[in-house]
């Protein structure tokens, strides 16, 4: 077997003298406070039969989608679930990607164009990061939710590139996934019609978690028809696989034809897009997740509060709740201690978060219960103080 470059080998070893190795993870039966499932949906007997059943009822009898959805993959179940998503999240249309990161790749290297300009809070996730970088597009990054920067850095652009600028991109998330915060939608939509920018929001971290039936935050607050695209991302709240991005038929129209991770690659089985519309039907139909959900997060908050953790927690109502304890190496201490006692929480470390930065990541659930909360925030308080 050929070992790697000495310069490859270097990387890993500076990896491993700031105890910042990233390892694949054994799987464990602790007590869930890591995974993105919040509604519980992948573990759902249910949401898995019903899948199943769906299948066999529609004659959808094949194991993989044979091809690019440009080709010879775009099975029956795909326009189904499309129409499903689209109304519920009432959009004009939606288009199934194979992850996340592919939606977010794929969108921000094919719409924004030469002399467009792209900006974007810089707490966003690497795979937004990514699909600019693949673009034509020049970009700046503004403050965390600090929209007076934003404006001027708008108002620079505006001066600075008279006739060559065209558009102006604005990009955010819902949800932050390692904050977990929020950022004020209201004044940013109220920004972007200000200056006729077409603003960009990624809620993977607020489908299941926001709204009455869990359709984003967008949604929740009736911004929806002021916004250019969202991109709802199913492997959290959703339990399965894949992404889609909402927004009007043309933009659909325009990523059939220019995203690249959209058009060469092999499209989703017929089973993973059953699984996103059953779960997505479960949306529809069942409140009672969403509404646990809420309850705990709550919980979390008042417990957080009583125990005096509250200064060291980023301030979150949402699933992701983000305890800041500085160094890698205390931060992987305390987490290892927690999953001793039973708990799964993980130690997150620089440089996926800034040197200073690290923090444990509490992920919680429409599943754990009022118990389980106390517990694990009653052991941090005594790890921590």
């Amino acid at each position: 077997m050929i070992n790697l470059s000495t310069t490859l080998k270097a990387k890993l070893d500076t990896r491993i003298q700031n105890n910042a190795l990233r390892q694949l993870p054994e799987y464990n039966n602790l007590i869930d406070f890591a995974s993105n499932d919040y509604l519980g949906f992948s573990k759902s007997e249910a949401i898995f039969n019903e899948t199943h059943q769906y299948l066999v009822a529609n004659s959808y009898l094949q194991n993989g989608a044979t091809g690019s959805r440009l080709l010879s993959g775009n099975h029956r179940v795909y326009q189904v679930a499309e129409s499903f998503i689209a109304q519920f999240h009432q959009s004009e249309s939606a288009l199934i990607f194979n992850s996340g990161y592919d939606a977010n790749v794929g969108f921000f290297g094919a719409v924004p164009q030469r002399n467009d300009v792209v900006l974007f809070d810089e707490l966003c996730h690497a795979s937004i990061r990514d699909g600019i970088k693949m673009g034509n597009a020049k970009s700046f990054k503004f403050n965390h939710n600090d929209f007076e920067n934003l404006e001027k850095l708008i108002l620079k652009q505006l001066i600075t590139q008279n006739s060559q600028l065209k558009n102006i991109y604005i990009v955010t998330e819902s949800v932050f996934s390692m904050d977990g915060d929020t950022p004020n939608l209201e004044e940013l939509v109220g920004l972007a019609d200000k200056h006729n920018c077409y603003l960009v929001i990624d809620e993977a971290h607020a489908l299941g978690v926001f709204g009455e039936k869990g359709e984003g935050l967008v949604q929740m607050l009736g911004l929806q028809a002021r916004v250019f695209a969202r991109i709802m991302t199913f492997g959290k709240g959703l339990g399965c696989h894949g992404a889609a991005i909402l927004g009007s038929q043309e933009l659909k129209q325009y990523l059939v034809n220019f995203a690249r991770s959209f058009i060469y690659t092999t499209g989703l089985s017929p089973h993973s897009v059953a699984t996103i519309l059953i779960a997505y039907q479960y949306l529809e139909s069942d409140k009672k997740n969403v509404e646990s959900l809420c309850e705990n997060i709550i919980h979390f908050n008042q417990q957080k509060n009583l125990l005096g953790l509250k200064p060291i927690f980023i301030r979150s109502k949402s699933a992701i709740q983000s305890a800041i304890i500085p160094g890698n190496e205390k931060v992987k201490s305390i987490a290892f201690q927690l999953q001793e006692k039973g708990f799964d929480v993980k130690a997150i470390l620089s440089p996926t978060v800034p040197e200073g930065q690290e923090r444990l990541r509490f992920c919680l659930h429409s599943f754990n219960s009022k118990q389980e909360i106390e517990e694990v925030l009653a052991l941090l308080s005594t790890f921590v103080f």
